[in-house]
């Protein structure tokens, strides 16, 4: 009898269904939802354009899709937050042709979520095993150097090792709700020193005659979606020089993902002056993408991360997570939180060597984290 089991690839995310995707997704995590990649595809975001170029999994049993992943052709790092450049330039200066390369990620998301999705039951493993083989076997046949999965989920560690891959850690600061009643019941929780900074913090951001609003699914208009693509080019600009996202992604997320979508607007003298976009699982308030016209002490803080926290209190979620770097998070509650991607190369030798390199910096990275912890702004038990 011949295999049932069949591996596709898809250059656009419209070639399955989106029910096909969605039932693969086992969660309501935003950002793997079929109609969040839809919306990077259809507004020339994620392309073969700007080197992000879609060649996503689909598995089958028979006519049925059982597994899917999110994977791109890359041309280059960009948007990644899971930084590769130096494994690029040695394999390169051996005479080694890093890119392209295969991505399974979401773009411009540092994001932990899954990666691997396939249908639950007693096969969901021998799926997702299929799928991370799969990734594998098309590397090799188009002669690509290399597979990366970003961001992964920490109980898939396992299932990636025994494919082959090599695991990287990383380092995010995530603020945890332990059942707060309200924001005065986190500082409680807080030393003296750090909760008398937070409420300076929070006092001079708020009385500079500035006004707040969250605005949320249907209520997040054009005009909303104008002044924030406003605040998010400058930063794009002053940050990392190209933006990744086109204005007409915000237009087509809003519709595509409900009231997931979260605004944090702040508006001064009638007119916005700063935003925080933020999306939103049944657990996890996940902070993305934050600008302004105009500087406030404190403002970034206030809009970003406190406010923030008042949102997970009020809505019961268990989780922020504010996006990539930044210790100074640690000063205001968010704690330091490891991260996860997995890594394969098809030169044996070059494999090799990535492999004692991610040695030395697991080292590193777990000492930076534990002398973090040890710095934990809460009151010592």
């Amino acid at each position: 009898m011949t295999n049932p089991l069949s591996i596709s690839t898809l250059q656009n995310i419209s070639e399955v269904e989106e029910q096909e995707w969605n039932k693969c997704v086992s969660s309501n995590h935003p950002f793997i939802q079929y109609g969040f990649l839809k919306a990077l595809e259809e507004s020339g975001s994620a392309t073969a354009e700007t080197g992000w170029m879609p060649y996503h999994l689909v598995l089958r049993d028979h006519d049925t899709v059982v597994g899917v992943a999110p994977q791109y052709i890359k041309g280059h790092s960009q948007g990644e937050y899971v930084f590769d450049h130096s494994w690029a330039h040695a394999y390169e200066r051996a005479g080694g042709r890093y890119y392209p390369k295969l991505q399974l990620s979401i773009p411009f998301s540092p994001v932990t979520g899954p990666r691997f999705l396939a249908m639950g039951g007693e096969k969901e493993n021998e799926y997702k095993s299929l799928l991370m083989s799969g990734a594998k076997q098309i590397a090799t046949k188009l002669g690509i150097s290399s597979v990366h999965a970003t961001f992964v989920q920490e109980h898939d560690l396992p299932l990636l090792e025994d494919n082959g891959y090599m695991i990287r850690t990383g380092e995010q600061f995530h603020w945890v709700n332990q059942d707060y009643t309200d924001f005065d019941d986190f500082l409680s929780q807080l030393s003296s020193r750090k909760r008398k900074a937070i409420r300076k913090e929070r006092k001079e951001a708020n009385n500079a005659d500035l006004t707040f609003e969250i605005k949320q699914g249907a209520e997040i208009t054009e005009e909303h979606w104008d002044a924030f693509f406003a605040f998010y080019i400058d930063t794009g600009n002053r940050k990392w020089g190209t933006p990744y996202l086109t204005r007409s992604f915000f237009s087509l997320l809003g519709p595509a993902m409900g009231s997931d979508v979260v605004l944090f607007m702040v508006k001064r003298e009638g007119r916005y002056i700063a935003a925080a976009l933020n999306l939103k699982s049944d657990e996890c308030l996940y902070g993305r993408y934050w600008g302004c016209i105009e500087d406030h002490r404190f403002l970034h803080f206030e809009t970003c991360y406190y406010r923030a926290i008042d949102y997970a209190i009020e809505h019961g979620l268990k989780r922020v997570e504010a996006g990539a770097q930044g210790p100074h998070k640690l000063a205001r509650g968010y704690l330091p939180t490891k991260t996860y991607s997995a890594h394969w190369m098809q030169d044996p030798g070059f494999h090799d060597a990535v492999s004692d390199f991610l040695k030395a910096e697991t080292r590193d990275m777990n000492a930076e984290i534990q002398y973090l912890s040890n710095h934990s702004p809460y009151k010592k038990v």
